[in-house]
């Protein structure tokens, strides 16, 4: 095992220790994270959705900004604007908080379209334009955006645009009651600042400490050498024509679906499965590579008809619905 690797999965092991109940959650943070991309993240209000990436930035050597997104946000509270320095006559950029390594975009839904696309060239090209000029932003940089759906009352929907830049859609549910025991107990022990506080620290610290920000992308460069088969290829690529073409697999989708997938879904699901599996531990994708990250790579970038929605059809419907209709190879 590769260097780059045993730290990469001691920081999940320790995440899996302080996020309890939510190890799928951490799983795909860690594929955003090795992927270069982003991640949209639906959820009830206290089921450790901001509680996640603030772990996440504690454990590596970046700088980590949170914006509380509401109506009254502008697009220059984002990305900063230029400032008239009356001293020396001449505006000055001032940079705005997205100008960070990992940023917490919370309750995302709660600022209209304009704000919401402030993010948009900075997701997508690691850039910000102000005033004619470009100001790049660091080579490891990941937006992890919350949104709660039981509130609708002052949220906005975010546009299809800005929805297909995230790498993946994640949703986390309800805990059980067994998983509820446990996250007392963390929660009594972290606050009394008892011994079990810091064990999983210790044992993390010890072996990694803080990872800095070559350690990722030495950990991405190390990804691009995980195997896909031509066959695998193929299936994979089936799958996306499936949410274009669903006639083709199951003439009964074709009313459902008003726009497919497009490339975009394609590349972030190679990208996915082959994390998937390097994380697991292998040198080449399976077809279950693939399943795993395929509902959070797809059900955002699936626009239904007003058919679908009519009837109570969700994306992951849909999906369930092409993997039953594609056949594996």
């Amino acid at each position: 095992m590769s260097e780059s690797k045993e730290k990469i999965i001691a920081l999940q092991k320790y995440l899996d220790s302080k996020i309890i109940g939510q190890k799928d959650l951490v799983k795909k943070m860690m594929i955003a994270l090795l992927a270069d991309g982003h991640v949209l993240l639906e959820g009830a209000p206290g089921l450790a959705k901001t509680k996640a990436i603030k772990t996440l930035s504690e454990c590596i050597k970046a700088r980590f900004n949170r914006i509380q997104f509401t109506p009254d946000l502008l697009p220059s509270d984002i990305t900063g604007s230029d400032i008239y320095i009356a001293e020396r006559c001449c505006f000055e950029f001032r940079q705005g908080p997205v100008f960070a390594n990992l940023v917490l975009a919370d309750e995302i839904n709660r600022a209209p379209a304009k704000v919401q696309s402030a993010l948009l060239e900075a997701m997508a090209e690691h850039q910000v334009s102000v005033g004619g000029k470009q100001y790049h932003l660091p080579d490891l940089f990941l937006v992890l955006a919350t949104q709660n759906p039981i509130e609708q009352e002052g949220t906005y929907n975010l546009p299809e645009a800005q929805l297909d830049r995230f790498l993946m859609y994640i949703k986390i549910d309800q805990p059980s009651a067994e998983t509820e025991h446990k996250i007392l107990k963390l929660v009594r022990a972290e606050e009394m600042g008892t011994k079990e506080q810091d064990e999983s620290w210790k044992e993390f610290s010890k072996t990694v400490g803080k990872l800095e920000i070559e350690d990722i992308l030495k950990a991405r460069r190390d990804v691009l050498s995980i195997h896909m088969s031509e066959q695998l290829e193929e299936y994979l690529v089936q799958l996306i024509i499936a949410t274009r073409k669903p006639e083709k697999y199951d003439s009964g989708l074709k009313n459902n679906i008003l726009y497919g997938a497009s490339p975009r879904a394609t590349i972030a699901l190679d990208k996915c499965a082959k994390i998937n599996a390097w994380l697991e531990g292998r040198d080449f994708v399976t077809p279950d590579d693939i399943h795993s990250v395929i509902y959070d790579v797809l059900r955002h970038r699936i626009i239904l008809s007003f058919e679908a929605e009519a009837e109570g059809i969700t994306a992951d419907n849909i999906i369930t619905s092409i993997l039953k209709s594609v056949p594996l190879p």
